[in-house]
């Protein structure tokens, strides 16, 4: 045989062997393009028939025959949404488990994690569906991305199911699960690994609110110490939102509102930046804790402050700030009655109308015992608008404080005072008045030059 025939001989073994690749791969173009098509048209079903686009997509998953691929991933992420739309829960958990399984090499990692997300965002939306079930999908995600040791997702969506437990008050299951978050940022010695603040902020914060809704303000202190003292992560201004506005919860019931209205201005500026709705609501806060701690500066005037003064959530609260500067008891009850919904409504700020109202009845009883020595009980109750045994019950609350030297003569209805300890008192309220108002300015300052 020739050098030719023999040249001549190989490329044609070569050329068949290419032929076959070709066949194979045209074969295997052929059988994705066929898959493609499968599920573009399973989706056309969707509006018309379910059940029939379900079925559709089932098909997908037989033409992959056992190779799990993208259209696979795509379909049974469908077909576990469509279960669910439709109310068959055994059919979603079945199929939801199935796609997992796909989670683990037909898709990317990145890829997998929206398509759980997806999934995950959509269970807790149905009005119908029980927890056990939420809990259920979530179980099994976590069970996945455990056995895929995706510690930085596994954490995330331990998180998001904390989130929607929070939501839905489940305060027992939601302290298990906190727990476990807890364990997964510490060292061997049972201390927090510092280089994981982020997630530790995030815990915290959760924990933080927990313990303010079930109002444990001896654990609520702990924590909230802890969750400022973490130095090795700059957290999302929403998170610090979210901590701060429980600090400030946490002051208000042990009324020091000066610490509260400290809390809920670092609150606003936070939610403020991270351009989240709840500033509106913070911003109620504090100016109700301007109001309780007796201060003269007006909360609107404060540069992060000035640009909701007019919003029509606000506006309410800046029309009650200014009837209370005017100790008018009057107009302040009105606005208060005219504006339920956007104050009484709200169950935090309904928790501290008494003392506001306590506070504003002080300033206008105290200022209208001045010029007497001798004053008529019915007489005190018109002018305040309460029922004469509120207004007794005021006066010995005075008497029992300081704030008035006097007795009350009860078979008369009548308050008799002692004008020159009542002198003395007044000139003491304008200084500690004063002193407040210093204190008030100093706390802004430092605010603005911290910020």
């Amino acid at each position: 045989m020739s050098d030719d025939e023999d040249m001549n001989f190989d490329d044609d073994e070569y050329f068949d062997d290419d032929d076959e690749q070709a066949d194979d791969n045209n074969d295997e173009e052929e059988e994705g393009v066929e898959i493609e098509n499968q599920y573009y048209n399973s989706k056309g079903l969707i509006d018309d028939d379910i059940s029939e686009a379900i079925e559709s997509y089932e098909k997908v998953i037989e033409l992959e025959k056992g190779e799990k691929g993208e259209w696979g991933f795509k379909a049974l992420k469908k077909i576990t949404k469509l279960n669910f739309r439709i109310g068959k829960f055994d059919k979603m958990i079945e199929s939801y488990r199935q796609f997992l399984s796909y989670t683990k090499s037909a898709v990317t990692s990145n890829y997998s994690e929206k398509g759980i997300n997806s999934i995950l965002d959509l269970v807790p939306t149905g009005a119908s569906i029980e927890l056990d079930l939420v809990q259920q999908v979530y179980d099994l995600t976590l069970k996945c991305l455990l056995e895929a040791k995706n510690e930085r997702v596994w954490f995330r969506t331990n998180l998001k199911l904390s989130k929607l437990l929070f939501e839905k008050e489940e305060y027992a299951r939601l302290a298990k699960i906190l727990r476990e978050l807890h364990k997964s940022c510490q060292l061997e010695d049972g201390s927090d690994d510092q280089k994981k603040g982020s997630q530790l902020v995030d815990i915290y914060a959760l924990e933080i609110q927990m313990y303010t809704a079930t109002k444990n303000n001896k654990k609520l202190k702990d924590l909230y110490k802890k969750a400022l003292e973490i130095k090795s992560a700059i957290p999302h201004p929403r998170i610090m939102g979210i901590i701060r506005e429980c600090g400030g919860k946490m002051h208000m019931a042990e009324k020091e509102w000066e610490k509260a209205h400290s809390d809920f201005f670092e609150a606003f500026k936070n939610y403020d930046e991270a351009g989240s709705p709840r500033r509106i609501q913070c911003l109620k806060y504090l100016v109700l804790a301007t109001m309780l701690m007796l201060s003269s500066i007006n909360p609107f005037d404060s540069t992060e402050a000035k640009p909701y003064k007019n919003d029509p959530d606000i506006l309410a609260m800046t029309n009650l700030v200014s009837a209370y500067e005017r100790n008018d008891i009057y107009a302040f009850e009105k606005i208060l009655r005219d504006n339920r919904k956007t104050i009484m409504d709200d169950p935090f700020i309904r928790m501290y109308i008494e003392d506001l109202l306590k506070n504003i009845r002080t300033q206008v009883l105290l200022k209208l015992l001045e010029p007497y020595t001798r004053i008529r009980i019915p007489f005190i109750s018109k002018e305040l608008n309460i029922p004469s045994n509120e207004v007794e019950a005021l006066l010995v609350t005075l008497i029992l404080d300081n704030k008035i030297r006097g007795s009350i003569d009860q078979v008369n209805q009548q308050l008799e005072l002692d004008s020159a300890k009542s002198s003395s008192y007044w000139k003491y309220r304008s200084i500690h008045k004063w002193a407040t108002h210093i204190g008030s300015l100093n706390n802004t300052i430092a605010g603005k030059i911290s910020s």
